[in-house]
């Protein structure tokens, strides 16, 4: 195996991404044959058994909330509307400004 000291960070991301792509695929058939078996022993007993797939949802959960505001002094910093004000945003309302005024 290589030193893994000597690759760039790009290569490394690489090998990364292509070993979560890897667990992710063997997890998936590992499920899939688990799902198999119990059916085939359900049915070896005469008996139905529905598996709902979840897998699809959990994947929603991981969705970003775009921003909705933006400092007009630093436009890197930004704010989605939701949880804490950020400290940028309430000092500028505190000096009189309207939260409509940041909106991006």
């Amino acid at each position: 195996m290589s030193d893994f000291n000597q690759l760039s960070e790009s290569e490394l991301r690489e090998i990364i991404n292509n070993a979560e792509k890897a667990l992710k695929e063997n997890q998936s058939n590992k499920r899939k044959e688990t799902i198999n078996k119990i059916k085939e022993l359900a049915a070896s007993i005469a008996i139905t058994v529905e598996i709902h797939d979840t897998e699809k949802k959990l994947d929603k959960r991981s969705s970003t909330v775009a921003a909705r505001y933006r400092n007009p002094e630093d436009a890197s910093q930004t704010w989605t509307g939701r949880g804490l004000k950020p400290k940028w945003i309430q000092v500028l309302l505190d000096a009189g400004k309207s939260l409509s005024d940041f909106e991006i």
